[in-house]
């Protein structure tokens, strides 16, 4: 370590998380027409950006910023809700920071760059030595102290967290070609064709939208991009690109810092930005071992926790025998009668007598009335399962009353069973 970490102690303690969290995250259809993407619910107790922050506070970082943007209010409301708990007297703080045209009357935020040129002065009023940008809308673990100090060992002017993904992939990424030293010398946003890695012509190196800076450093930067006119004002395609021609950018592989229990095996990254995708990563969750460890205490993942009774199942009859299989069920959930298989059940969810439910999720405060039959669903909050509803078996019939994927995953949303009653 360098001789300011090791006279100083841990580099995160010198440094603040700016989440950037305004994306609206459209190829998740109804789920975000309240939400943004950042907020949609995850794994039975979570949302989204729930992950992001849990490893920037479990990492050491003591100080968070938020850049929310599109219909933040649910994301705001979790976020008081369940981060209020940092002390400006312990040299903590936590800002949410909505774009509130606070440069110019006529401009919102304009890109992921701009969403942190706009503040500024806010950043500047904590006078953090570096600065750690972050996707607001990502599933995984990680620690950021190790990717603090490789930036700071190589003198980089931005350090840029990476994994490997499939060419295919990485056509949603931006992808990056590398020497030797982990120096980037060639960056390429969202390519049509991406570029393999040596000995690996199956898979590219891809950004995960995380960026390590020196504070005064960026903010130079941010000021250059401003005054850019041809500028789009984003990471991605402005400031990194211009890095790797003109500065010294450095790639940081994903696996040096993965957090993994002793249950997990492989590095576990997801972008849930699809129904399909979402749907997924949800129900792997259900296996014996599943690929990402919720449970690890080591590593918790924080929240708003509702104030809730246990989960609950009643009845012993046959044909009536409230049972859930290789399932997860959250707290104030009544399964009354009903059969719940490799499903998962946010908060408060009511399931009725004689109905079955088969790989589904479903998100807080549904009611699934009797002889209800559901499979391969995405049910929204608060929604209201009529009786006897039956879908997952007639894909003809599923495409006409919901949203159904091509991988035959249905969305259930209040509007929808709204029109069916209509």
């Amino acid at each position: 370590m360098n001789a300011f970490g090791a006279s100083q102690g841990p580099l995160a303690r010198h440094c603040m998380a700016y989440v950037l969290a305004g994306g609206r995250g459209s190829r998740l259809l109804e789920l975000t027409d309240v939400r943004a993407k950042p907020a949609v619910y995850f794994g039975g107790k979570t949302r989204i950006i729930d992950f992001a922050l849990s490893n920037a506070l479990n990492s050491g970082i003591r100080r968070i910023a938020v850049a929310t943007q599109y219909k933040a209010h649910s994301l705001i409301r979790h976020l008081q809700r369940g981060w209020n708990f940092f002390r400006p007297e312990r040299n903590e703080s936590f800002d949410i920071l909505p774009a509130s045209q606070r440069v110019s009357e006529e401009k919102w935020y304009l890109g992921t760059a701009d969403a942190v040129y706009q503040n500024i002065d806010i950043i500047d009023s904590y006078d953090p030595r570096y600065i750690i940008i972050l996707a607001g809308d990502h599933i995984y673990k990680m620690d950021y102290e190790p990717m603090l100090q490789q930036h700071v060992e190589q003198n980089a002017d931005v350090t840029i967290g990476c994994l490997e993904v499939s060419r295919e992939e990485a056509k949603g990424f931006g992808v990056m070609h590398i020497d030797a030293a982990d120096r980037i010398i060639d960056f390429i946003e969202k390519p049509k064709d991406p570029p393999a890695m040596p000995g690996k012509p199956e898979n590219s190196l891809a950004s995960m939208g995380i960026y390590v800076f020196e504070t005064r450093r960026l903010f130079e930067l941010l000021r250059e991009d401003a005054a850019d006119p041809e500028s789009s004002h984003d990471f991605g395609k402005d400031i990194i690109p211009r890095l790797v021609k003109g500065g010294k950018a450095v790639a940081h592989h994903f696996s040096r810092s993965c957090v993994r229990s002793t249950s997990e095996g492989a590095s576990y990254w997801r972008d849930v930005g699809t129904v399909d995708a979402y749907f997924s990563a949800n129900i792997d969750l259900t296996d014996i071992v599943p690929d990402l460890d919720l449970y690890d205490r080591d590593w918790p993942i924080w929240t708003f926790s509702e104030m809730t009774a246990p989960a609950k199942f009643v009845h012993d009859e046959d044909g009536r025998r409230g049972q859930a299989i290789s399932s997860l069920v959250s707290g104030g959930c009544i399964v009354s009668g009903a059969s719940l298989r490799r499903s998962l059940l946010f908060t408060g969810v009511h399931i009725h007598s004689y109905s079955h439910v088969d790989q589904a999720v479903i998100l807080p405060y549904v009611h699934i009335a009797r002889g209800a039959r559901l499979r391969n669903v995405v049910v929204d909050r608060g929604v209201v399962i009529p009786e006897g509803l039956v879908v997952g078996e007639d894909p003809e019939l599923d495409a006409q009353r919901f949203r159904r994927t091509a991988s035959g995953i249905c969305l259930i949303t209040a509007k929808m069973i709204a029109q069916l009653e209509s």
